[in-house]
């Protein structure tokens, strides 16, 4: 349901998946078949009902270095987002800009995006990435260095001497979104006991990803009715421990108060290296 706090501010009272705490890590494989008698995954949720805040209508902005994140109106030029080079010579410098832009960034590197979309009557294999219903952060303390070293091969030992962050940018594809909005909990409110690092296993390399426990005090944002030439700027990593904020958890969800017929989510991402003098 949908409803106002103390203050006036519209919220949406919705339904997000948290990590069930277990004494072992989590693990799971994705995308192909583990081996005779090992699970596929150990990783189990449960289904909170949260306070999901319009983050138009806070009086203070939010901040990348604060709470994590921040939203910008800032149209695009690309014009086919299923075309992967128009979208890495078109919207990758866009990207790496807008990022420079709130950051203070002396050097932007664009490393990979991904399209997501959900068509709620197709289940079969092959179909594009759908819509993440857990809440999650792409990367940890230290999946975040082994991915700069993965990439960026030698300049990489030079680069982890100074700070550097991994930034999400994210957009509709269609707009107004209603289908699957993307939700960011304020990472100033997040704990870090509650970030579970969980082993992903792929055929050829082992991933690392934050799940996240349940706790009342998170504080949630999205953007209703979010439009086309709208972003969100999100950190996935900081190298800086220092007080600045370093993971800001994320999640799609069904808002409750959304009827009738709707576009099935179209989304891109972005993730980029941001490097500081």
């Amino acid at each position: 349901m949908s409803a106002r706090d103390a203050t006036g501010t519209a919220i949406v009272c919705a339904d997000v998946n948290y990590l069930i705490p277990t004494t072992e890590r989590p693990r799971l494989y994705d995308s192909w078949e583990p081996p005779a008698g090992v699970p596929r995954s150990t990783v189990a949720f449960e289904s909170r009902r949260v306070c999901i805040e319009d983050a138009r209508q806070r009086t203070r902005p939010l901040r990348l270095d604060v709470e994590g994140m921040t939203f910008s109106r800032r149209p695009s030029a690309t014009r086919n987002f299923d075309d992967d080079d128009h979208v890495r010579n078109v919207y990758y410098p866009e990207g790496a800009a807008l990022i420079s832009e709130f950051t203070g960034a002396t050097r932007v590197v664009v490393f990979d995006h991904t399209v997501r979309r959900r068509n709620p009557a197709a289940a079969v294999p092959g179909w594009p990435r759908r819509p993440v219903l857990e809440v999650h952060a792409d990367y940890t303390a230290d999946s975040g260095p082994v991915r700069l070293r993965s990439l960026l091969g030698n300049e990489a030992p030079a680069l982890l001497q100074r700070r550097f962050s991994i930034i999400n940018v994210w957009r509709p594809i269609l707009g107004p979104l209603q289908d699957a909005p993307l939700a960011i909990c304020d990472a100033s409110t997040v704990r870090p006991d509650q970030l579970v690092a969980t082993d992903i296993l792929y055929p050829d390399r082992l991933g690392q990803i934050y799940y996240v426990t349940e706790d009342p005090h998170h504080r949630w944002y999205y953007l209703p009715k979010m439009r086309s030439d709208e972003v969100w700027l999100f950190k996935s990593y900081d190298s800086d421990e220092a007080g600045r904020a370093r993971f800001a958890p994320h999640t799609a969800f069904e808002n409750p108060c959304v009827s009738g017929e709707i576009i099935p989510r179209q989304s891109i991402e972005l993730r980029a290296f941001a490097f500081y003098e």
